[in-house]
């Protein structure tokens, strides 16, 4: 039986089917699980959870409705929320763009489709092009997802932070996308052991036509533990960003004024706290130690110089 696929994999492709579906209304369930590369089972299930997705308050009118029908085919009804134009802060935007490219790279994503097209109407707005997160070998992501979803040992072509270039043969677990960054979570055969493998460092990839049973990658989720480099840097963000609380290494959380939260985080990685403060927005504040305050301006500087916006 393959591998259920991780949870940010499944809502990124349901996310993807969205402006699919509204922009080829009326195309039974056969075709939209043939594009995406699901089952009959899978796409009913994609079409259910799309009827969850909706915006605060999550009253009538705030959420997507997809229509199922057997003879006409299916038909998604955007919310009232959803027809609104939004007012985007540049740092918003960014985000928006990042993600937007994420979503195209889902294979079955259409790439001159209505996101595509919005896509382009923000970055004209904007006056840049989306910084670059996506994928840099979208080749081997769509293998790895497919190996992935029918339990195949594949070999890869792989090129460590070394540099050194190896050829694996893995059984693989499942794919995720984490810190702008793609990951295969992999059993490698090499190594004898579970290993974390980055898609765009995987050059080449090759069927073995052996089914793998369900690989249990669960020893790679353990807690970040800080190492002796390991800097702990106190950041203030706003309460809307408590996603961050559970998504990062957090040592500890305490309340800040104005309904802020101040957090403790290990950072081995500076250019993983810009990151993360870029994604967070300009609410976000460095308080400490004096090396880290104003690193997030500095990133952001950075950026813009990068696309002549400085």
């Amino acid at each position: 039986m393959s591998p259920r696929p991780a949870a940010e994999d499944e809502i990124r492709r349901i996310l993807a089917m969205i402006p699919w579906i509204i922009a080829n209304p009326g195309r039974p369930r056969s075709e939209i699980a043939a594009r995406f590369g699901l089952t009959d089972h899978e796409t009913e299930h994609a079409l259910a959870r799309i009827n969850i997705v909706g915006t605060p308050p999550f009253g009538p009118g705030d959420y997507v409705t997809a229509i199922d029908d057997g003879e006409d085919g299916v038909e998604i009804l955007l919310g009232d929320a959803f027809r609104r134009p939004l007012r985007l802060h540049p740092a918003e935007a960014l985000h928006v763009l990042a993600a937007g490219r994420a979503l195209l790279a889902v294979p079955g994503a259409q790439s001159d489709g209505p996101l595509a097209s919005a896509l382009e109407k923000l970055e004209q707005a904007l006056g840049a092009p989306a910084p670059d997160v996506a994928i840099d070998d979208e080749v081997a992501l769509t293998d790895v997802r497919l190996a992935v979803r029918d339990g195949e040992r594949i070999e890869i072509d792989y090129v460590a932070g070394d540099g050194e270039a190896t050829t694996r043969t893995v059984d693989p677990a499942r794919v995720f996308y984490r810190d702008g960054e793609w990951y295969l979570a992999a059993f490698c055969h090499r190594a004898g052991d579970d290993r974390m493998f980055r898609v765009d460092r995987i050059t080449a990839v090759r069927a073995t036509g052996e089914r793998v049973e369900a690989v249990d990658v669960s020893a790679l989720d353990v807690p970040f533990r800080p190492g002796p480099d390991t800097e702990r840097v106190t950041v203030r963000i706003p309460t809307k960003a408590y996603w961050v609380v559970e998504s990062v290494p957090t040592e500890s959380v305490t309340d800040g004024p104005d309904g802020t939260l101040d957090l403790v985080l290990s950072v081995a990685d500076g250019s993983w706290l810009e990151r993360l403060l870029l994604r967070i927005g300009p609410e976000a504040t460095v308080l400490g130690p004096d090396e880290w305050i104003g690193c997030a301006s500095r990133a952001a500087a950075r950026v813009l110089e990068r696309y002549g916006q400085g």
